[in-house]
């Protein structure tokens, strides 16, 4: 569901990392964009947010996939979509095809609704989503 982050905000503590590494697969201005509201000192402005999309922030839109194709993608999950790899076609096609991306996104919230979690004894409320209880 990465699809969502065409909208929506992350907080510095979760791409301090990304923007600080000089790694090749984010653009240099983008970072350097991206450092002026999250410092580089561990602890100082975790909690401040910056936009997945500094195009269009508040649009659900397909400028997301445009944002990865250039290396600009806030998370590196995200970046990740666009990496070389086998969803590199996808991410190019929903960029050129703003309908197939939105009716895409449609189908695939309407599959996730039909998700039945599992409840009672059968199911598992995590204390910490990545461990088990």
């Amino acid at each position: 569901m990465n699809r969502s982050h065409t909208i929506g905000q992350a907080r510095c503590v979760t791409f301090r990392g990304r923007i600080y590494d000089n790694s090749s697969d984010i653009d240099a201005g983008f970072a350097s964009t991206r450092r002026r509201n999250c410092p580089s000192a561990s602890g100082n402005g975790n909690n401040n947010l910056a936009p997945l999309d500094l195009v269009t922030p508040n649009s659900f839109d397909n400028n997301y996939f445009r944002n990865l194709i250039q290396r600009r993608g806030l998370l590196q999950s995200d970046q990740e979509l666009f990496s070389g790899q086998s969803t590199d076609s996808i991410v190019t096609e929903y960029s050129r095809n703003p309908s197939l991306f939105s009716s895409d996104f449609a189908a695939a919230m309407l599959r996730m609704g039909d998700i039945e979690p599992l409840t009672g004894s059968q199911g598992e409320i995590r204390r910490v989503c990545s461990v088990v209880n």
